[in-house]
């Protein structure tokens, strides 16, 4: 905790001493906590493997809080937020010491007087898919298998250009590796990334990101790339619609041509009610054959049809109190349901959450 405090009081005193005009510092905050009950009672009380958000069961606890400090200059620019939650533990287990508490620490310059051109160094939340670790800035309760089996941070560095109009933006990254803050002992090859984010109009995002990287030790590191689509519309006031698809590729031994492969569609609907009352429905397939993101004994791999269901209520603009039901429901027997194993896995969450 004392490291902790001694980063904020570091930044704070940074940039302070940028201070300059109309630059401005703001705060802000997250909380979440939640209750999930999952069917097949797993003795230790954890989720599948796989599932990383929300992941305890038959307990109330917090899955994510986290302060935020952003600061906000004509050429400079950094956030730091702290965090802490079932959310980091199982996240961020691979990382050392405080990082584990770290969700976003980053500072950025202005390269250019004329072009809206930045570059940022630090720890971001992931360019890869739509659903993020802020579950109230996703429509539905719990995350889906892509987005938990992707990055849901990286650290390095990014370049990042803004048209004039706002409606194209396209970023370049170089990156400690897939969801690495620390590079893993005996990986000397960076990793890298694009996205590239197009909005023709206020309704309608167009989204593609990619990654690209040496998975495991250099004498026997394996090429990673993998892609990431989606696009969203708000088809009417009410009525809004998402789908996505991400494909990934890796070899299996290095040197060769054998590659395996990741797949995943998924769409997900909102419909809002008024301003306080809307729900979600998503439906989602994960295919891991070979048990690149998931590890799977089965001789079908990790072949996963995902199903959920939640209703959502904002009593104000800020705090929302949900329910959700989901099924997944797999090709081979995965789960374990009374020391036997099962084809399915059902759950039921809620959660409140708030910002401010």
């Amino acid at each position: 905790m004392k490291k902790i405090m001694l980063m904020v009081v570091i930044l704070f005193t940074a940039l302070h001493t940028q201070a300059q005009e109309n630059q401005k510092i703001k705060f802000s905050g997250y909380l979440e906590t939640y209750y999930g009950f999952d069917f097949n009672k797993p003795t230790d009380n954890n989720r599948p493997s796989f599932v990383y958000s929300h992941n305890r069961h038959n307990e109330v606890n917090l899955n994510l809080g986290l302060i935020k400090a952003s600061y906000e200059g004509n050429k400079v620019r950094a956030n730091l937020a702290l965090m802490a939650g079932t959310y980091a533990n199982a996240n961020l287990a691979a990382e050392t010491g405080v990082l584990k508490n770290v969700f976003e620490a980053n500072m950025g310059i202005k390269l250019s007087e004329k072009q809206n051109l930045w570059l940022d160094v630090g720890i971001f939340p992931s360019h890869i898919g739509f659903e993020s670790a802020i579950a109230k800035d996703c429509w539905a309760l719990t995350r889906n298998i892509s987005s938990e089996n992707t990055p849901y941070y990286e650290a390095g560095a990014k370049l990042t250009y803004v048209t004039a109009n706002g409606k194209f933006t396209a970023v370049l990254l170089y990156l400690n590796g897939w969801q690495r803050i620390t590079r893993v002992d005996g990986n000397s090859k960076p990793a890298g990334g694009v996205q590239l984010v197009y909005k023709p109009t206020s309704n309608i995002t167009l989204n593609y990101s990619n990654y690209l990287g040496k998975e495991g030790l250099d004498a026997v590191a394996v090429t990673r790339f993998y892609h990431d689509f989606y696009a969203t519309a708000q088809l009417t006031d009410r009525l809004g619609l998402t789908v996505g698809f991400d494909y990934g590729r890796q070899q299996k031994v290095k040197g060769q041509t054998d590659q395996s492969e990741v797949l995943s569609p998924v769409a997900v609907a909102q419909y809002k009610f008024n301003d306080k009352w809307s729900m979600a429905s998503r439906v989602e397939y994960y295919q891991d054959k070979d048990g690149v993101m998931i590890a799977s004994p089965t001789p079908n791999g990790f072949r996963t049809m995902g199903y959920a269901m939640n209703l959502d209520y904002s009593p104000i603009h800020n705090a929302v109190l949900r329910l959700e039901g989901k099924l997944y429901h797999s090709r081979d027997k995965l789960f374990v349901r009374d020391n036997g194993l099962v084809n399915h896995n059902a759950l039921v969450t809620a959660s409140l959450a708030i910002s401010f």
